[in-house]
């Protein structure tokens, strides 16, 4: 990421130095669940057996709405878009959507994990996070 560019939060993704963008999630060998983001102990059992690992890059449209009016705080553009992504993992993550028009989304359709600017800081340096869009790919 360049000194121009910070993520929102570091905890939630990495992008490596080829651009990729990883969400950040936890694995636990006890329970056989991941979840997302990566905390100390599984949220399903309890046990500190939590292994870091990265996420999919890709899952399925669970659930989306438009959000019309900038939620307290939020310095960004709106409408943006905002959903739910259920990845390979059985995980359905809560996250940004690309696409503010929810009449051209769907049930099921595949999504792919992105960078999404965010807003910028009074120093000029922009705020990124990961979003979701759709993947015209397949």
């Amino acid at each position: 990421m360049s000194t121009a560019t910070r993520a929102v939060h570091d905890a939630l993704f990495r992008l490596d130095d080829d651009g990729a963008i990883k969400l950040l999630g936890g694995f636990s060998p006890s329970s056989g669940k991941h979840h997302f983001p990566l905390l100390p102990a599984c949220p399903y059992t309890g046990a500190d057996d939590v292994q870091p690992v990265d996420l999919s890059d890709h899952g399925t449209l669970w659930g989306w709405t438009a959000v019309t009016t900038a939620p307290p705080g939020y310095e960004g553009d709106v409408p943006f878009g905002f959903g739910v992504v259920e990845l390979p993992e059985g995980l359905r993550v809560i996250t940004r959507i690309t696409e503010s028009d929810p009449a051209r989304l769907e049930f099921g359709m595949p999504m792919h994990l992105v960078v999404a600017p965010l807003n910028t800081d009074a120093d000029g340096t922009q705020v990124v996070t990961y979003a979701f869009e759709p993947d015209t790919s397949i």
